[in-house]
């Protein structure tokens, strides 16, 4: 334990390359240290998980995007009258 101690940083740089170690007390063993693996999920948008960017959807029209995505065009915003 008291090696782990002194030396915890280098014990944890070797850990994060693959190898993992035991930490003893007394000569018994307590805990073994590994690497965590770095989950490879792609970045969300919004709320739908499946969702997908089109190739070229910077530079695609309004119209475009909206049949690409299956949506309708936006109502245009009702004026109000002033009384």
């Amino acid at each position: 334990m008291h090696e782990a101690r002194t030396r915890l940083s280098r014990l944890v740089d070797t850990a994060a390359k693959g190898e993992p170690f035991v930490i003893a007390r007394a000569g018994r063993p307590l805990v073994k240290v590994t690497p965590l693996t770095a989950e490879t999920t792609s970045p969300r948008i919004g709320f739908l998980p499946d969702a997908a960017i089109p190739d070229g959807f910077d530079t695609m029209s309004a119209a475009t995007i909206r049949s690409t995505c299956g949506t309708r065009a936006p109502r245009p915003a009702a004026r109000h009258r002033r009384a």
